[in-house]
């Protein structure tokens, strides 16, 4: 459990760097980024997962909405969502089990947000998954 503690720490520090970087440098979601952080754009070897591992965020007023269209078996599931705002701070985070019905996570943005929010969405089999949107 403590490694897999730690591989979600070390990814969610690589979602923030590529959130950084891919903010003050347009090279920066490339290498070395590629193969470790998966994307609509760069979905790597996992091409044909995009549809069930890359979150959807939907916002409304200050809640957003990640939604991660994925089935939950013990084998096979979400482990987490992590939701970013631009500068790197991490405005929230969910866990899930084989037992939860869906991976869908609500998080509120701080009071008048505006920039790009990042969501990270994790599956023990299929890596680990990063969408943007801006508000």
């Amino acid at each position: 459990m403590t490694e897999r503690r730690d591989f979600l720490k070390g990814s969610l520090a690589a979602a923030s760097i590529l959130a950084l970087g891919s903010v003050s440098s347009a090279g920066a979601t490339t290498a070395p980024f590629t193969n470790i952080v998966y994307t609509a754009d760069n979905p790597g070897k996992w091409a044909k997962k995009v549809g069930s591992h890359l979150p959807s965020i939907t916002v409304e007023g200050d809640k957003v909405t990640v939604f991660t269209k994925h089935g939950m078996a013990e084998k096979h599931y979400i482990v987490r969502h992590t939701l970013v705002l631009e500068d790197g701070t991490v405005a929230g985070a969910k866990v899930f089990s084989p037992a939860d019905k869906e991976a869908r996570s609500t998080f509120d943005l701080p009071a008048g947000y505006k920039g790009k929010i990042f969501a990270t969405s994790f599956c023990n089999l299929h890596d680990f998954w990063l969408n943007e949107t801006s508000v």
